[in-house]
């Protein structure tokens, strides 16, 4: 019996299970982060700064100069002379960019914040000795712990709040303690935000008209009504990412994605997955391969016959379709006619800032505490994203809130980012070591029915996109399919983050793009290269991806019926269904 084997059918009264019960006690209390693995991050860090005295002399040396600098730069602010600032903030801190940071003593504390930051990165990096993925722990660790101390967060030392309490005397702290007990009597009885309120599924969100056309145990697939008077005969199946709901990508009228490819003349399908419980923490990889990509892909062959498929996966959609659709080629089923990757890693060497939280400690210290309730919470997925950006998601939106009284504007995307999901077990667990960890499929080592799958063995066109910003699927690492692929491979590169990249409807401000095409076998074309060489367009990426599956496509048809009633796939109740409203 394997260890995963064991994890799963070990009685409460095993003195193992005692301990993960530990484990998942604490980690309510760290926020599903292994102690452990911190400890062995700064134990290794803090051993080899100790054993280099030359490196403890050059850090002591450049806190002394940077110590006189800003002593030199308060004196001249005093003086009232004009003096630069003897540092400036990195390009995507905002924190000080009022004209009132420039004022004594605002200046002197923001410097001097700046500078400490600047020391800590150079004190934690470049240790000679130090595990890289420590290194970057230590880093990361440091950083949010400086963020935290922050002159911004703070009455006292933040000019912008003082100047709004002086000149609201005192209303907007009354309005801040408001908003911060009104959200935490939401946040324990598990209630979303006011302004998340303004958002409902199937009234503002998830409108395009269509039905459920088939339900199994961790999805509903939903086909869109037609709107026009013929369609591509090959139909698209979308699988969004499981940590998601689905209508990500049918956001409010205009900014739906697959609003957009209805009205181009496609018959659309997607994947709405359930939102797992305690009853389905054994439901494993191979289940969502099975249920959520070979199950759909039976029934549109049944609703659409004798055509094929244009697959289209999302994040970690993606990554499962992919693993589809090796094991079809290998096995030699040509359902599929291309395959569109959206922001979806193949390869997880470069997995960006989430390869913080994944190594053998914290994975097995995540495995206890998903142990306990029988899944990953929405709370630890949303804590681990909004560390990576605690900036702009935790500690700007404080100030904001219970410092300047003020609520932020709600929008669609924000509305659907905080409808966050669920995620069993085992699949959770089985993904972060066969993928995350140990990079399998990439490997040689992800086996379907008992053989290894190779991204290799696709042999349909690929579209993959990346978005210039992403901190979930980097798109340096995205780019890798254009090596790891042997057949044709267009990749494009779009402005934005992971979700508001991918959301980039036509007439959205300030989009382009990036685009090439790669043929199979061709010489390798290094990302920086493609950054540099590569003409930037103007606008949407969304009409260059419609030409590319249009291209690809067969000659108009009238449109196909909803659901296939006497195939036992008749259209059942109206999207945008029952999984995606499940709390």
């Amino acid at each position: 019996m394997t260890r995963l084997d064991h994890a799963f059918s070990e009685q409460v009264t095993d003195p193992v299970a005692w301990d993960r019960l530990l484990h998942a006690l604490m980690g309510r209390m760290t926020g599903g982060i292994s102690p452990t693995a911190l400890q062995l991050a700064f134990f290794d860090w803090a051993g080899h700064l100790a054993l280099n005295p030359g490196r403890q002399g050059a850090l002591q040396e450049k806190a002394l100069r940077k110590a006189l600098r800003l002593a030199a730069y308060s004196g001249h602010c005093l003086a009232d002379d004009e003096q630069t600032r003897c540092i400036e903030p990195l390009p995507d801190d905002q924190r000080f960019e009022a004209p009132a940071w420039g004022n004594w003593p605002f200046s002197f504390i923001h410097q001097a914040f700046l500078l400490q930051q600047q020391w800590w990165h150079v004190a934690t990096t470049g240790v000679p000795g130090v595990n890289p993925h420590h290194e970057e722990v230590v880093n990361f660790t440091v950083r949010q712990m400086l963020d935290m101390v922050s002159p911004s967060n703070f009455l006292p030392t933040n000019p912008e709040v003082l100047e709004r309490t002086v000149n609201e005397r005192g209303a907007n702290l009354v309005r801040g303690g408001s908003n911060w007990l009104e959200d935490v009597q939401r946040e324990l009885a598990g209630r979303p935000q006011a302004s998340d309120e303004d958002y409902q599924v199937g009234r503002d969100l998830a409108v395009t008209p269509g039905k459920v056309v088939h339900r199994n145990a961790l999805m509903e697939l939903i086909q869109y009504e037609p709107t026009t008077n013929t369609v591509h005969p090959e139909p698209v199946l979308i699988v969004p990412a499981w940590i998601m709901k689905y209508y990500i990508l049918d956001l409010q009228p205009g900014r739906s994605l697959i609003e957009y490819l209805v009205g181009q003349g496609h018959t659309v399908f997607v994947v709405s997955w359930k939102n797992p419980g305690p009853e389905d923490r054994g439901m494993g990889m191979a289940d969502y391969r099975r249920l959520g990509v070979n199950d759909p892909l039976d029934v549109v062959n049944h609703i659409v016959p004798d055509q094929k498929v244009h697959g289209v996966g999302y994040c970690l959609g993606g990554t499962l379709l992919t693993l589809a659709a090796a094991a079809m080629a290998r096995d030699g089923d040509d359902r599929l006619a291309t395959l569109s990757l959206l922001a979806t890693q193949t390869d997880f060497t470069e997995p960006g800032e989430l390869d913080l939280f994944i190594d053998e400690s914290q994975v097995s210290f995540l495995e206890d505490v998903m142990w306990a309730r029988g899944y990953l919470g929405r709370d630890r997925m949303a804590g681990a994203f909004h560390l990576l950006r605690s900036q702009d998601l935790v500690w700007s939106r404080m100030i904001r809130h219970y410092l300047m009284g003020e609520r932020d504007s709600t929008f669609d995307l924000m509305a659907w980012n905080a409808d966050a999901t669920r995620l069993p077990y085992r699949m959770h667990s089985e993904y972060l070591r066969s993928l995350f960890l140990h990079n399998d499929l990439v490997e040689g080592r992800y086996d379907i029915g008992g053989q290894p799958v190779s991204v290799a063995d696709i042999d349909i066109p690929i579209f993959s996109v990346a978005t210039q910003k992403d901190h979930i699927a980097p798109w340096h690492s995205v780019y890798k399919i254009t090596r790891l692929a042997r057949t044709d491979v267009t990749f494009l590169l779009t402005r934005g983050g992971h979700n508001a990249g991918i959301v980039s409807e036509p007439g959205h401000p300030r989009r382009h793009y990036q685009i090439r095409h790669f043929k199979p076998l061709e010489p390798t074309y290094p990302a920086e290269r493609f950054e540099r060489e590569t003409p930037q367009q103007e606008g949407s990426w969304w009409p260059a991806w419609q030409d590319w599956l249009a291209q690809r496509s067969g000659q108009a048809v009238a449109p196909p019926s909803l659901g296939a009633p006497s195939q036992g796939y008749a259209p059942d109740v109206e999207a945008p269904g029952e999984y995606v409203l499940m709390p």
